[in-house]
């Protein structure tokens, strides 16, 4: 191993960016933490539903295994669910080591319910403040180990020419200096692309770059017409999208609509405990008929205790608008959530390209299929952080397949001069309007039509130019409306009204390549 390749460079901050970086210092390894707002701003730090492992009596992970398989709707990678849920136990245990404070009931840890899952095995920690308490334990644990971080720091580019992995562009979040580091490997942990639609569970970080950087530099990327809606998230206008979490219905929350008829028994036979693309279509379809702006997630019949110990955080925020969710129907709509494709991955996190790994949310590993079994998304990141950083120490040439389908899509140059704020409302617009969570064969080839003349204007006008935030969201979300284009059939959270039922024949992966990345 080279010094070089002793120091790997970790983009991104959440469960996955962090994990990482301790492992390769307990490794012997002196990796750098990128993240282009405060070291603790993730998608992570706003995961209230918790992570899923097999740990409890009568649980299994071959019980793990069968419920994410079922949940990923034919197109899970089977391998890479079994490393997900096989592993999972011995990375709570990294959790435990490193000081999450899991809550537990008579000494026992405490296990939760959520939708599609046949056992109680959801984990949390501060009732709903799960992946805040990860964070916060991860993060100090790195500030402990004294692990190089910048903050306020962003990557611009990749490029593959150099020895030991990608040369990495970086620069500073608000428009400074512009560096080249070209340490050794890259690991990119930047999460997903939820923020890029109008209505969205995920802060605003969470613009999808590291995918359209990475496909910029040639890198495949698989599987982006699978974009996640979590179903309920509050309602009201001018107020935020705070995420209600699917453990809410765990526990025995129930839907009505705004004549307080509940109307998920006639959806599915496990109602609102079906899976999420079930539960966030019925309710999609059930906002359209009604002509009422939300449906409501009615917990009155839980005991009032109950509620606030074991959802603190969403009743706090409840409190501020009025609402005690011990007497009030919570007004809820869906809004996109999470990213289950990503820069294409093996089950040791290495991408198409030499010395680019992926971990977490901007991976697509295949462990998901078509729709992501709920609480497994911050299972992920440790599972396949620890084969990361494991491969990081001991690299070992190799890489994911390549897909039997793959659709090449240039990135044409542009003029550079696009209204900032006026460019990115219309992605979310479009993104929301023609990509969500129902989509038409006209709809997506509008959508498309439109984020090429959004190109043209966002584009840096030379290819000798850094493409900003606002070109590489453009190519995030042209990459989504292309892969559902192509995908004709339903599948998951997938869903064509035009092609309404799923084909055998598309129990493959859409793989995208960019038709005119720069040779290595």
């Amino acid at each position: 191993m080279t010094e070089a390749a002793r120091h790997p460079l970790i983009i991104g901050s959440g469960i996955a960016g962090l994990y990482v970086g301790l492992r390769c210092r307990e490794l012997g390894l002196r990796p750098t933490i990128v993240t282009k707002a405060r070291l603790e701003e993730s998608n992570t730090r706003y995961a209230q539903g918790g992570i899923a492992a097999a740990v409890g009596p009568g649980d299994s992970p071959a019980f793990h295994l069968a419920d994410t398989v079922e949940a990923g709707v034919g197109l899970v990678d089977l391998n890479a669910a079994r490393v997900l849920t096989s592993e999972a136990p011995a990375r709570i245990a990294d959790l435990v080591r490193y000081g999450v404070p899991f809550d537990t009931t008579e000494g026992q840890v405490a296990l939760g319910r959520e939708a599609a899952h046949g056992r109680s095995r959801i984990l949390h920690a501060g009732g709903d403040a799960t992946g805040l308490s990860i964070e916060e334990a991860l993060r100090h644990r790195v500030l402990e180990a004294g692990i190089e971080v910048r903050e306020r720091t962003v990557l611009r580019a990749l490029r593959r020419d150099g020895r030991d992995g990608p040369v990495a562009t970086l620069a500073g979040a608000d428009g400074g200096s512009v560096e080249v580091f070209s340490s050794g490997p890259v690991v990119l942990a930047t999460g997903g692309a939820g923020s890029l639609y109008r209505q969205s569970s995920n802060p605003a970080i969470a613009t999808g770059e590291g995918v359209a950087i990475a496909f910029r530099a040639g890198a495949l990327v698989t599987d982006m017409e699978f974009v996640q809606f979590h179903p309920t998230v509050f309602w009201r206008e001018g107020a935020p999208r705070y995420l209600i979490t699917e453990a809410l219905r765990g526990e025995g929350a129930v839907l009505r609509n705004d004549a307080g008829e509940r109307f998920m028994t006639k959806v599915h036979r496990d109602a609102e405990l079906a899976p999420r693309d079930v539960v966030a279509r019925a309710i999609d379809r059930e906002i359209l008929r009604t002509a009422h702006p939300c449906v409501y997630l009615d917990a009155t019949a839980l005991p009032r205790d109950r509620l606030f110990a074991r959802f603190p955080s969403i009743c706090h925020f409840l409190s501020a608008y009025g609402l005690d969710p011990s007497r009030d129907p919570i007004p809820v709509t869906p809004a996109a959530h999470y990213m289950i494709g990503g820069v294409t991955s093996d089950l040791d996190g290495r991408s198409t390209l030499r010395g680019l790994y992926t971990c977490g949310e901007v991976a697509s590993t295949g462990v998901h299929g078509a729709n992501r079994l709920a609480s497994n998304s911050l299972l992920e990141g440790l599972v396949f952080g620890e084969r990361v950083a494991r491969q990081l120490l001991h690299p070992v040439p190799g890489g994911p397949p390549e897909p039997a389908l793959v659709v090449d899509v240039k990135v044409a140059p542009g003029a550079g001069r696009g209204e900032e704020t006026r460019l990115a409302r219309e992605i979310r617009d479009l993104l929301w309007n023609d990509v969500g969570i129902v989509r038409t064969a006209s709809g997506l080839r509008s959508a498309l039509d439109e984020f090429g003349r959004l190109g043209r204007a966002a584009e840096p006008a030379s290819p000798d130019q850094y493409a900003g935030p606002l070109a590489n969201a453009v190519v995030t979300a042209t990459l989504i409306a292309r892969a559902a284009l192509a995908r004709t059939e339903s599948r998951g959270c997938h869903y064509r009204s035009d092609y309404p039922r799923s084909k055998p024949s598309w129990r493959r992966h859409i793989g995208l390549r960019c038709g005119n990345a720069p040779a290595a």
